[in-house]
This record gives C-alpha cells, structure tokens and sequence, in this order.
C-alpha cells in the first residue's frame, strides 16, 4: 500500500482521484471508486439545481461508507448557476472533502473551512498553485497540458510542471493530466506529487455513467485525437477529435469569435454524446491519456491494478537499478 501525505489528509488507502467531470461524476462512478479505495468526487454542477446535489450525495452514501467528496467549478459565465447554494448544499449535506476548480474561489474556500471541510483547488500554473496555498487550501491538483478540459494557457506539460510546483509548494499535492496507469503514479510520486487525479481513464470503467460506445471510442483512440479549442479565446479546451471540435477550430481559425461557435459547442450537445452514444454528437472531454487506454475494468480493478503495477516497479526496477549501481561502484 502505497502511502502519503495525501491520503492520511483525505483518508483513502490509495493516492489515486477521480477529478470532477461535467456529466460523468455522478453517484455511481463516485461510490465505486470510493469503494476501491480511492477519492471520488461528484460534480456538483451536473445536477441540475442544489436540492439535485443533495440527492446525488445521499444516493453516493446509499452506494458507500468510503470518503468520497464534491467538485465545486467556478467559472466565468453570462448567467453565473447559483454557487453559494451549490456550496450550502455541500456544507449542509455533511461532505467532508471539495475540489474546486476555475476562478477566484477565495469566498468558498473561506466559507469551506468555517465548517472543516478539506479543500483541494485545481490549478494549471505554479503561480496559481501558490496563490491557492496562500489562500489557505488544504491540497493542489495541478493539471498539466496533456489533461482533458482546460489545461491554463501556458502549455506546460507535466513533466516539467509538477516538479516545478514541488520545489515551491508546501502542502500535498496530486498530479493531472495523462496518467492512467502505474507507470505515472510512479512517474508523479518521483516528480514530487503525493497522488495523481484521473479522468478519461475513470470514463472508460464500466461504472461510469457514459454510453459504451464512447467507452469504445476512447479505448480505439491514440493519443493524437484531441483537439484544443478556444485557444483564440485564451479559455483553451482539450476535447475528443471529432466532426464537431474540428469544425470549431477550423472557425476559430477563420477569425470565428464565441458567438458563432456557441451552438457547436453547448453543454446540452455534449451532455447527449454520453446519453446516445452518438460521439460527433457535441463536444466532449477527453486526455492524450487516450493513448494509454486499452480496455473498460472495473474502478476496483483499475485501482488495484495501478497500485500494484506502481508497487512492482518501485520495489522489482527501481530496486535492480540501485543495486546494480551499488555492485558496480564496488567494482
């Protein structure tokens, strides 16, 4: 078992997360996981008002006794949902553990402590990662370029990213962005992550209350089929290659402002690419991760697998090498 910082905070048996997904962190994902040994979280804006929050959170307790947490987004919006209702029904509903993500969430962290809550921000920059901290969350989830979703603007990658947010962050912190398997728990734990946050891998369990046939199509893709979006609107978006971004991007290139791309690119198309299984339906989220997907396991499955294929490299190779340097220093 493989322990950190990290999960003595959260209280899980393994340093894996599944992020907040728009439409797919729904209850049953979120108690499997949790049931697995690692953090689920429910994504609060999926459900629709925040009396709908509080029955996803008591249908996840149904499902579960394993902690398991909300993400909480904000973001820049014309008609902004309620998000201080969203976060009294979080408060109210005893969740222990918030993931917040996007935009100035000083009022919500501060709102979140009053009550104990733990509180993990999602950032796409050191910088951010440190103003986070100052404002006084408990973990950072810093998501490189490879992530699905809104990877910031600077293109970092992870590689350089996490190492970089280590030498100057105090507090835990978990990785994002194009893990999905041993080798990058591995790689995150070695780069200075105490955990790494999941996913298009936790989309492509059979838990996950997506249509099959984009499991399917996830598990068909490479890593090259992902499309950056609104990069012309510095809100940059990595989503699945398909008929729909590939005509966004080829607007935006024509000089398309927001306006025009709107209706190729509402919440209600994307949602309907889960439900019909229709993947040129609307636009979706996914990771260069797909190019290390290759089957649909179980969340219990998945964890386990990770974990054990993270405890055999550190203990079987990483072990070989120190001690073939050791024989060959004594020669």
């Amino acid at each position: 078992m493989i322990k950190t910082r990290f999960t003595e905070l959260v209280g899980v048996d393994h340093p894996i997360v599944q992020g907040g997904m728009q439409w797919v962190g729904r209850a049953e994902l979120v108690a499997a996981v949790a049931n697995a040994g690692a953090l689920g979280l429910i994504t609060a804006l999926t459900q629709p008002t925040p009396e709908d929050l509080a029955k996803e959170i008591a249908r996840c307790r149904d499902m579960t006794d394993e902690p398991f947490g909300v993400n909480l987004t904000i973001l820049p919006s014309i008609k902004p949902p309620p998000y201080a209702e969203y976060r009294q029904a979080i408060i109210e509903n005893g969740i222990k553990i918030v993931e917040t993500a996007g935009n100035k969430p000083q009022e919500h962290v501060d709102e979140f402590k009053k009550h104990g809550i733990i509180v993990i921000h999602k950032c796409t920059s050191v910088r951010h990662a440190l103003s986070a901290e100052r404002m006084g969350v408990d973990a950072i989830s810093i998501d490189g370029f490879e992530c699905a979703g809104h990877p910031g603007e600077d293109d970092t990658p992870g590689l350089i990213l996490i190492p970089a947010a280590a030498n100057k962050v105090k507090i835990p912190m978990i990785a994002s962005g194009g893990f999905g398997d041993g080798r990058g728990l591995v790689a995150a734990l070695a780069l200075g992550a105490e955990g790494i946050n999941m996913g298009t891998r936790f989309m492509c369990t059979k838990e996950s209350p997506i249509h099959q046939l984009i499991k399917e199509r996830i598990v068909a893709n490479d890593e090259r089929e992902t499309e950056l979006i609104f990069r012309t609107m510095r809100n940059t978006s990595r989503v699945a290659r398909n008929a729909v971004s590939k005509q966004v991007v080829a607007m935006e290139k024509e000089g398309a402002a927001f306006e025009q791309v709107r209706d190729l690119v509402a919440g209600a198309r994307g949602k309907m690419v889960y439900a019909t299984g229709d993947a040129d339906e609307g636009i979706w989220s996914a990771g260069q991760v797909q190019g290390l997907i290759h089957d649909i396991p179980t969340c219990a499955e998945l964890v386990s697998r990770i974990v054990r294929d993270a405890e055999a490299i550190m203990t079987a190779r990483f072990g070989a090498m120190t001690g073939a340097g050791r024989r060959e220093a004594a020669e």
